[in-house]
């Protein structure tokens, strides 16, 4: 009963701690907003019905006769009629298919109002899921347009969002609780979500399906702007990394394309063109490495680089041994990625 008192202040104090980027409480567009009230009217109806089982159990046990060891048993009601009885079970039964009827139309009302969505001058976004990271194509009717990049996403505040999802390995699960709710990623077929962000911010989204060894180690970002500051960026994220270097990130360029980092990445305009981990043309602009596991540093990109098995076990990034003036000059030419 302790508990029962105290379970609408450890709600409470559970959302106040939750970070605010990632809290299905806290809608910021209207397909989350949707969704959220859904969740309101479910847990109203449980809760009426949980606070009505409790009152009939009470009252039951308070109405009941007491008895001690010598009492005989009583028999005689088992054979008598209970229309009282009978009648408020029926009552009660009749009132569970009412609301389960309500949530029913509740739930089918939401779906189809997440599907009504306008769509115009939506933004269209690939996102493929990996063994553990996020790849993000932004597709566009022009082929010069469209850009990659990984684990961080930018949306246009008011604007809707269009992703298409894939997996290449196995099945994920996308979940942004502050946009949308959750969908699954099978491989082999496509699927499609439609959010809109209606409040500026950074939102945390994170796989949402067991998916192996680092499936915790999977999170990624989305960060919600004016439309002004998202086409900025994404201008930025359509250049070419840049060519004019200095002598030691020329050689940290040199390091980057004679090591195993030219295997699995691309940086364009380096001649690095490897699809199989993320695209680092603008690595030094994100703001986490690893798909969120580490922030992104100097130090922490070093350690990365070096040991990665040690921060994410399990992950396909090898360990690359490097002297100490090789790694100095790779991370100078890392930080140039902007």
């Amino acid at each position: 009963m302790k508990a029962l008192v105290l379970l609408p202040f450890l709600l409470h104090a559970a959302t106040v701690a939750a970070a605010p980027s990632q809290n299905a409480l806290r809608p910021a567009g209207i397909q989350a907003e949707r969704i959220h009230d859904l969740w309101l009217l479910t847990v109203g109806v449980c809760a009426v019905v949980f606070a009505a089982v409790l009152v009939a159990l009470l009252l039951a046990l308070w109405r009941s006769g007491r008895s001690d060891a010598t009492t005989a048993p009583d028999v005689a009601s088992l054979a008598a009629p209970e229309p009282t009885l009978k009648r408020n079970v029926l009552l009660a039964v009749g009132a569970s298919i009412a609301l389960l009827f309500v949530l029913i139309v509740a739930d089918f009302q939401t779906d189809r109002l997440l599907g009504r969505m306008p769509l115009a001058d939506a933004v269209h976004i690939e996102v493929t899921a990996h063994q553990w990271w996020w790849e993000a194509r932004y597709n566009d009717p022009e082929p010069g347009k469209i850009f990659s990049t990984a684990n961080e996403l930018h949306i246009p505040v008011g604007r809707p969002v269009i992703m298409t999802l894939k997996s290449s390995d196995v099945i994920h699960t996308f979940w942004l609780p502050n946009l949308h709710g959750k969908k699954d990623m099978i491989p082999g077929r496509t699927s499609l979500i439609r959010l809109r962000a209606d409040q500026p911010g950074t939102y945390r989204g994170q796989c949402a399906e067991f998916c192996g060894l680092e499936h915790a180690m999977m999170a990624f970002l989305v960060t919600a702007e004016p439309n002004e500051s998202y086409e900025a960026w994404a201008d930025a994220q359509r250049r070419e990394a840049s060519n004019v270097l200095s002598a030691r990130e020329s050689r940290g360029r040199q390091v980057f394309m004679e090591r195993s980092c030219v295997m699995c990445h691309t940086v364009q305009g380096s001649g690095a063109n490897a699809v199989f981990g993320p695209d680092l043309t603008h690595v030094a602009s994100r703001q986490t490495l690893a798909s969120g596991v580490l922030p992104n540093n100097r130090q922490q990109m070093a350690a990365w680089v070096t040991q990665p098995q040690k921060l994410k076990p399990g992950t396909n990034m090898p360990a690359t041994a490097l002297s100490g003036e090789e790694l100095e000059a790779l991370l100078d030419y890392l930080g140039t990625l902007k």
